[in-house]
């Protein structure tokens, strides 16, 4: 029980999570197109963060990059890639600078800026030049050293001359001819009157025109207008940033509140599960001190020696999983796990399993051998039954049909078994035993396929008195076995003719070899049962529709008949075990009048 209201718990909250999760998302959607830091630079309209942010948040073309190291990327087509050192977003100019520190090596070495790309500058032609010593015979003035190509000392020096001045033909000895008439950007950085640092590059864009905007204080982007975008003013975002930041603490508050308040619900449902479970653990330990106990108590540890940490499991029921054990005298057993998920189990099946076949030695009666009780592990160790449940051998299909043929004289071995070891629960006991769930998975066969009646879980116990009400809250038992009386009261009172019925059932099971789920009545208007029609046939010789030999006929003729006084809808029309006992055991020939049976 507590662990089915945890995972509802723990379910609720990872729901709740994944909700925030997705709004948190939504939210971060409507921001894409806000503006970036990357290091000391500001990025916003025109210019776009790629794989940070969706290309309408810019102006084609205007695609930059932030590195790891918060350096920010613009790639030119044809020219490469360039660190951008500022942006102005007033005078619409970028400056850019190389990786190396001198963009003239890109232009001496066919450096080309396409005109396609958005970013535009003025050029001029100018011849490039090295000389191993000064100019001192050239107007200083007329000559830009280019300060990135040449070397630290005073004996190679570059330069550069515009070719709208004198381009000395007849150039000094100590200089060299580099490259003519090579365009570059009229618009460069000055580093002193005369000489020139071209490590960086200035350049501007015309489009969109947004100098207006950035002047007024306000910033430039995109409205929907006709369906189509276009580039308008907007005014900056810091008081609606402001607006956001409250709302977005008032959001985070509540959120807040809203897991602590499912935390202390989770709390206070994990306290009340331990409190029952508690409350349940002294029950059945009071019951334990208050027996005088044969079955012996083990640990948890233990029974994970005793299974090999469960390693083979024989099968699962309504109230637990069944595993193969040995003990340390090397005794094989079974070891019923009761599975604490039931959401009526309060500890009764296992106060029932120890309270009933805890103190029984019957031949027919599977036998307890030991306990476990820690914690929340609940356990049972029974004797071991190599040829498992009795279903296993009467239903002819399904996974678990077997190839061994029982024969009609050992189901009536197994069927006069049950019926003993039934017979003893009623009437061999202190109290009287009423078993609640008689039916073939729950009726274990030993190596020599001697029938004992197994899993108490629903059993209660009674006075012996001859007819005696029990009280029920609800039926138990399982569908196709279960007495008419147990569902509704009209039928009469609940008492051990509740089991007799269920016998009966089982009987007609055995000798049809089908699942009382699949045995209907005609629809012809006959009214009779297939067994009833079985039995009907037998007297006038006919065909019985299953396999039975002439030595075999006195057999079944007798487990139907006692099937059909079984199972008779008023419980003081039934047989009592002992009487059902003396009926398999002699012959039909001594059987009373049955009332719904043929002459």
């Amino acid at each position: 029980m507590r662990s089915s209201r945890e995972k509802a718990v723990k379910f609720s909250i990872i729901h709740f999570i994944m909700i925030l999760q997705h709004i948190a998302v939504s939210s971060s959607s409507k921001d894409a197109c806000r503006s970036f830091s990357c290091g000391s630079l500001q990025i916003r309209f025109p210019f776009y963060l790629k794989d940070k942010q969706p290309n309408y948040c810019g102006y084609p073309g205007f695609e930059l990059s932030c590195t790891k190291t918060k350096e920010t990327v613009v790639e030119l087509p044809f020219s490469g890639t360039f660190f951008v050192k500022f942006i102005n977003y007033t005078s619409q100019t970028i400056e850019i600078y190389d990786q190396k520190g001198c963009i003239p090596q890109r232009y001496i070495a066919g450096f080309n800026i396409s005109h396609n790309i958005p970013f535009k500058t003025q050029y001029e032609n100018y011849t490039i030049f090295n000389c191993s010593g000064y100019m001192e015979d050239r107007p200083v003035y007329s000559y830009k050293r280019i300060d990135c190509l040449s070397s630290p000392s005073s004996t190679f020096k570059v330069f550069a001359l515009n070719e709208h001045e004198s381009i000395a033909t007849n150039l000094p000895s100590h200089c060299e001819l580099l490259a003519a008439s090579i365009a570059w950007p009229l618009r460069f950085p000055f580093d002193g009157d005369y000489n020139v640092n071209l490590g960086s590059l200035v350049m501007n864009w015309n489009e969109p025109q947004c100098s207006n905007c950035e002047t007024n204080g306000r910033i430039c982007g995109y409205y929907h207008h006709n369906s189509s975008h276009a580039i308008g003013c907007f005014r900056k975002p810091k008081e609606k940033k402001l607006v956001g930041t409250k709302i977005a603490i008032s959001v985070s508050v509540g959120l807040f509140i809203i897991v602590l308040l499912v935390l202390i619900i989770f709390i206070k449902i994990r306290k009340e599960a331990d409190k029952e479970e508690k409350e349940n653990q002294l029950r059945i330990e009071q019951f334990l001190e208050n027996n005088a106990l044969k079955p012996t108590r083990y640990s948890h540890v233990e029974l994970k020696k005793m299974t090999n940490k469960f390693q083979t499991k024989l099968g699962h029921g309504g109230y637990g999983s069944v595993f193969e054990g040995n003990l340390t005298n090397g005794i094989q057993v079974a070891v019923k796990i009761l599975d604490n998920s039931v959401g009526s189990n309060s500890g009764e099946e296992f106060v029932n399993e120890v309270g009933t076949i805890g103190r029984i030695h019957h031949l027919n009666v599977v036998r307890i051998l030991g306990f476990c009780v820690e914690g929340s592990t609940r356990a049972l160790i029974y004797e071991f039954m190599k040829n498992k449940s009795l279903d296993k051998f009467i239903f002819p299909s399904g996974k678990d049909k077997t190839l061994i043929n029982l024969g009609w004289a050992k189901l009536q071995e197994i069927a006069t078994g049950i019926a003993r070891g039934m017979e003893y629960l009623h009437q061999g006991c202190d109290q009287r035993i009423l078993h609640f769930d008689i039916k073939p998975q729950n009726i274990l066969l030993d190596h020599n396929f001697t029938p004992k009646i197994s899993d108490f879980g629903l059993a209660k116990l009674c006075s012996k008195d001859t007819f005696i009400t029990i009280s029920m809250a609800a039926a138990r038992g399982t569908m196709g076995y279960i007495a008419p009386e147990v569902f509704s009261r009209n039928f009469g009172i609940v008492s051990y003719k509740s089991d007799v019925y269920s016998f009966g059932m089982l009987l007609l099971e055995m000798v049809e070899g089908k699942k009382n789920t699949e045995i209907t009545m005609e629809t012809h208007g006959d009214k009779e049962y297939s067994s009833e029609k079985v039995y009907n046939r037998l007297n006038r010789g006919e065909d019985l529709g299953i396999e039975v030999e002439a030595k075999d006929l006195e057999i079944v003729k007798k487990l139907i008949t006692v099937a059909l006084w079984c199972i008779q809808w008023n419980p003081i029309d039934r047989p009592s075990m002992n009487d059902v006992l003396h009926m398999l055991e002699g012959s039909t020939r001594i059987f009373p009048c049955h009332p719904i049976l043929s002459p």
